[in-house]
């Protein structure tokens, strides 16, 4: 019986050296699979290296690029002339109307044009007086007062192309609340059935 438990012993102790050396040899191995999945191998790296530097070659090797066909036209017909174009814009803000002239007058000189007036004209007041409530005393009243600020700007000698041009510019840049009135003037010719006088055709009748 002796024998027996010692030779127990023997293998219980046995069998808990050989747990130890089982948790020990998993605790070193853990560690090393660590290290290894975040190095990555010699190659791998230097295939990353390697990868971009091919890629912005083969880029830069293959774009191409195309230029254009021209779109201008060109035609017989003669573009017309205008001897003076009036652009008048109104609003109710007067800070808008400033910085809108000083916007507009800039795009006309970086055109080329010729500025022969820029003015403000004289501002309208309308006041309407009204009752504070439909139920009430005529004395107790209110009265409301809508101001109207103008801008006006001349320009001399413009081309019928380089009008519309400025004018779509400025139109796209028209603020909010703020209308405009263009006007052109334009030389024409005088009609041949009205550049003899009337009292002219009927005296050469006479005489003949």
């Amino acid at each position: 019986m002796l024998k027996m438990a010692a030779s127990m012993r023997i293998l219980c102790s046995a069998g808990l050296l050989s747990k130890a050396i089982q948790e020990l040899s998993l605790k070193a191995a853990v560690p090393r699979c660590v290290c290894a999945a975040r190095a990555p191998p010699a190659s791998s790296r230097s295939h990353i290296n390697v990868t971009p530097v091919a890629f912005v070659s083969t880029a830069n090797v293959s774009t191409s690029y195309s230029s254009p066909e021209s779109q201008i036209t060109v035609t017989d017909e003669p573009d017309t002339l205008f001897q003076k174009l009036t652009v008048l814009v109104k609003g109710h803000d007067k800070a808008v109307l400033d910085s809108y002239e000083f916007f507009a007058t800039l795009a006309a000189k970086e055109l080329g044009l010729t500025l022969t007036k820029v003015f403000e004209p004289p501002r309208n007041i309308e006041r309407l007086t009204l009752l504070k409530s439909v139920h009430i005393f005529k004395k107790h009243r209110v009265q409301y007062e809508m101001r109207t600020y103008y801008r006006s700007i001349e320009i001399a000698r413009i081309t019928g192309s380089t009008a519309d041009a400025y004018l779509e510019y400025i139109q796209r840049n028209l603020p909010e609340g703020v209308a405009m009135e263009v006007t052109k003037t334009a030389i024409e010719k005088v009609p041949e059935h009205i550049q003899t006088p009337l009292w002219d055709k009927e005296n050469h009748q006479e005489a003949s």
